[in-house]
């Protein structure tokens, strides 16, 4: 599984697109295995399941209507195949129990199981999901997590979304990608590894804000407690007043985004797989 991270506005969705084969590229390149993604795009959807970030139903819909409709228009004609198929994808996403009420009754977690149900059909070997737990609650979050991990034991996982908690539970490669560039990429636990010993921590009084960011590389801030917690990206304590503080995943991104961390090189023709 493989994790593109980046802010609302970065260019995910637009990347997702255009592998997705909803609209073409201005230039470069991408390859799925021996396939040209930007030029072979029939054969790219015939490969291919995609969960976008809005995921539309017809709410009036049982969930094994439409997806029995959805089989349909992927080509699987056979009436007896499609069952077997609408009824192993609907328990593989525990929405069985519930195949035969309306899609409008779903909630939110639900839904995007649905969606991932669907992206599954004819057995792709590349599965693309944008943005998929914006708007869920903690328990569909987690539920939804589990079953993208359950997949990329199988198939070629490619997680477009903001959240860096979904990159760092699922995803062993990644990307952070801002202002339609690649600033970083590489393993997440490599790249934490790269910032150790240069993130620092204090505490501070909202007030102060304004003062430590003109005076020092912040990359982040939060409020904790009715304080505000400041984490700046330096090679030394930036003066005796910081603490040096174990760094994650949420102070790569920061660093980055920031332009704290040297951008990658240009990177090389896209492989998925």
């Amino acid at each position: 599984m493989f994790g593109l991270l980046g802010p609302n506005g970065a260019g995910k969705s637009t990347l997702m697109r255009t592998l997705a084969t909803l609209q073409d590229a201005d230039g470069g390149s991408a390859r799925l295995g021996e396939v040209d993604m930007l030029k072979d795009k029939d054969s790219v959807r015939r490969t291919l399941g995609y969960l976008p970030q809005d995921f539309g139903v017809y709410p009036k819909v049982s969930a094994e209507t439409l997806l029995d409709h959805f089989a349909r228009l992927k080509g699987v004609a056979n009436g007896r195949e499609r069952k077997e198929l609408v009824k192993a994808l609907l328990q593989q996403v525990n929405l069985y129990d519930v195949r035969k009420k309306a899609l409008g009754g779903f909630s939110g977690g639900m839904k995007q199981r649905f969606g991932i149900a669907q992206a599954l059909i004819g057995d792709p070997k590349l599965v693309i999901v944008d943005e998929p737990t914006a708007g869920l609650d903690p328990q569909e979050r987690v539920r939804f997590l589990n079953l993208l991990s359950d997949i990329g034991e199988q198939v070629v996982v490619i997680l477009s979304t903001h959240i860096v908690a979904d990159v760092t539970d699922l995803c062993q490669r990644m990307a952070i990608l801002f202002g339609g560039r690649v600033l970083l990429a590489g393993a997440p636990l490599e790249l934490v590894e790269s910032v150790k010993g240069r993130i620092w921590r204090k505490v501070i009084d909202k007030a102060q804000l304004a003062e430590h960011q003109a005076k020092f590389q912040i990359i982040s801030n939060r409020l904790s407690l009715g304080r505000t917690v400041i984490h700046a990206f330096a090679e030394a304590a930036p003066d005796a007043s910081f603490a040096p503080t174990e760094p994650d995943l949420e102070d790569v991104y920061f660093a980055a985004i920031t332009g704290h961390l040297t951008p990658s090189a240009p990177a090389p023709a896209a492989q998925v797989g």
